[in-house]
């Protein structure tokens, strides 16, 4: 639940919450959108939208073990591992044992998910400029900065035991 400017009032209230309108549900629904754009411009490269996002995650630095990609995603280990079983039976990607700790296994483009990549990013500019057609550059760095702030506080939620995110039964609201 968010609260106001001034960080004392819930933004949403039982009188005020339509589930239609939430917050919640247009991210839901957005997000949905834009990994079926992301099928879409990703058939002819031979992977999916889910397999476009992992990629672009190992390639960039932003996971380098399955545990990590899970952290951020919405899979668990058994999705990960099935879907990085179908990265690595595609040729794109390699599991490496970590000269830190025998036991993790990291992840890195192999030479064929090396040449894909340069092909990526053009995907995300397209699929994105066409989701944000009509937004000035103004609206969208405002627009990110709303995302970024609702990330941040998602992430302090996620370590506050008392927090509605935590314990669920304490927010009396679904999203």
């Amino acid at each position: 639940m968010g609260t106001d400017s001034r960080g004392t009032e819930p933004l949403y209230t039982p009188e005020n919450y339509n589930p239609e309108e939430s917050i919640g549900r247009l991210i839901a629904d957005v997000s949905g959108r834009l990994l079926s754009a992301f099928d879409d411009e990703m058939t002819g490269m031979g992977i999916t939208g889910a397999q476009w996002v992992i990629l672009m995650r190992i390639a960039n630095g932003c996971g380098s073990t399955a545990a990590e990609l899970c952290r951020f995603s919405r899979y668990d280990t058994g999705s990960m591992t099935r879907m990085l079983d179908r990265l690595e039976e595609k040729g794109l990607i390699r599991r490496a044992r970590s000269d830190k700790d025998r036991r993790v296994m990291c992840l890195e483009l192999t030479e064929t998910g090396r040449g894909l990549y340069p092909l990526m990013p053009p995907v995300a500019m397209k699929v994105l400029n066409a989701h944000l057609r009509g937004f000035t550059r103004e609206e969208l760095d405002l627009f990110k900065g709303f995302l970024n702030r609702m990330r941040i506080n998602s992430e302090q939620a996620a370590l506050d035991p008392a927090s509605p995110v935590q314990n669920p039964s304490r927010s009396g609201a679904a999203v």
